[in-house]
């Protein structure tokens, strides 16, 4: 007589184990899940980018005629065209507007693959967190330079700069309310009530600091 499998030999299928453990949909906010993410990556990238393109149509404009006015050459506190004809515009021997064009096409990738439904690993949300963290160091130093050392601002450069503190920002509190990043309960829900003004406090100081040294000649005042 033919034997049957046995309960022990017949093993149902195990589900996939998820990605992350998330809190319940009702405390996440809104940037914080799927769709929202993908919508902040993506609106956030795609300002950023556009500007990085504008930075690169000029810059090319500029190098064909030493006398060309760039677009924001608004006045002498506000010129694109002294800061790209300084050496902190090509840090790393090239312009760094190529480090822009890549990293921010590839977060509008991971918003695009966010729309169709896909789900990335713990170490992938990790991994772009740190990149962001990087992209807005370099932020930092490059807005030092502009104000400290050059005493020049460009204004698609600022711009560049707005997208990528709110990327870090938002980014870093949807790992802390997903569990990504490790963290109590109250440390997450700080992370979801004290993320925008985190954003508008940073905006304030880089536009104080910005006021304090070069004046309010900045913003037509002066």
């Amino acid at each position: 007589m033919p034997s049957t499998p046995t309960a022990d030999r017949v093993r149902p299928a195990q589900p996939a184990q998820p990605a992350e453990t998330p809190a319940s949909d009702g405390t996440l906010s809104w940037y914080a899940r799927p769709a929202g993410m993908a919508w902040t990556l993506l609106v956030t990238s795609l300002v950023a980018l556009a500007a990085t393109i504008v930075i690169i149509v000029e810059r090319s404009i500029l190098a064909a005629d030493p006398g060309h006015r760039t677009s924001c050459d608004l006045n002498p506190w506000v010129s694109c065209g002294k800061v790209m004809q300084s050496w902190q515009a090509m840090t790393f021997g090239f312009p760094n507007t190529y480090i822009g064009i890549v990293a921010f096409s590839v977060l509008i990738t991971v918003a695009v693959s966010l729309f169709a439904g896909a789900r990335f690993a713990r170490w992938y949300w990790l991994l772009m967190n740190v990149g962001i963290l990087a992209g807005f160091a370099f932020c930092v130093w490059l807005w030092y330079s502009a104000v400290y050392s050059i005493g020049t601002l460009c204004l698609y450069c600022m711009i560049v700069w707005a997208m990528v503190i709110a990327q870090l920002v938002l980014v870093t509190s949807r790992n802390i309310q997903t569990g990504t990043l490790p963290a109590s309960p109250g440390a997450a829900r700080l992370a979801r009530e004290l993320a925008w003004p985190v954003i508008l406090i940073l905006y304030v100081l880089v536009f104080a600091t910005i006021l304090l040294e070069l004046g309010f000649g900045v913003i037509g005042l002066g």
